[in-house]
């Protein structure tokens, strides 16, 4: 049995966990909640309807948060020649080609949180998918980060992109900034997370397609959002700055 410490229940007697709040009620309530002395994560998670086991109903993609996250993102480019020097120069942590595969195949080197790569580099960076897939730092075209254009990848995942996808009960899980974020730029992240989450529906999920969205900070409670007040208007954002 999960052990429920005295903040966390503290901040469950505060609110109603039955209600349903308008996106801006619950990112107010998720920051008066936050009583930690670190700075919490903000996650938003959303149950779409669909089903993740059929190939052409998986949700994955990435997107650049207006607000950015608030973390210091490490990024590791597989580049060799003009496109190394390009990551170097847009801030990669850490760049290589054959020897950078070698280092996290034969060191276990896993110290970043992105993976970028070169589509010429691919068949040496192949050989990492038992080590980068299993903790999802595989670079894949479908996230954009296997690209020549890596310095451009590089700047816009230090600047706050985050990659989304589906998890095997149709779960979507984002970070969406700190506490310490004003509410209007969290709200800017919920919208543009809600857009892009609209913008990737599967021609083949078939009814209602987001069944359910929870804001929650790290140390905090759910709070549940309602699925027919998701639109963040520009007159809630002007309210909340």
């Amino acid at each position: 049995m999960t052990h429920k410490g005295k903040r966390y229940l503290d901040a469950v007697k505060r609110l109603d966990r039955l209600q349903l709040y308008s996106p801006l009620e619950a990112v107010d309530l998720v920051k008066s909640l936050a009583t930690v002395r670190f700075d919490e994560t903000v996650e938003l998670a959303v149950r779409l309807g669909v089903d993740p086991r059929r190939a052409d109903q998986i949700v994955r993609g990435s997107l650049s948060l207006p607000s950015g996250t608030g973390r210091s993102v490490r990024v590791a480019v597989f580049a060799a020649g003009d496109q190394a020097a390009e990551a170097r120069a847009a801030g990669a942590d850490v760049v290589g080609a054959d020897d950078l595969v070698a280092r996290v195949e034969k060191e276990g080197f896993l110290a970043f949180d992105v993976a970028v790569a070169t589509p010429d580099l691919m068949a040496q960076v192949g050989r990492l998918g038992r080590i980068l897939g299993p903790r999802g730092l595989m670079p894949n075209p479908r996230t954009g980060t296997v690209t020549l254009d890596v310095g451009r990848v590089v700047q816009e995942y230090k600047a706050g992109r985050v990659e989304y996808r589906t998890d095997r009960v149709g779960n979507v899980h984002v970070p969406i900034g700190k506490v310490s974020f004003e509410t209007s730029s969290l709200l800017a992240n919920v919208r543009a997370v809600l857009d892009e989450l609209q913008r990737a529906k599967p021609a083949a999920a078939k009814g209602r397609y987001i069944r359910s969205v929870t804001l929650s900070s790290t140390m905090g409670p759910g709070i549940r959002v309602d699925p027919n007040r998701l639109r963040v208007s520009d007159e809630e954002l002007a309210r909340s700055a």
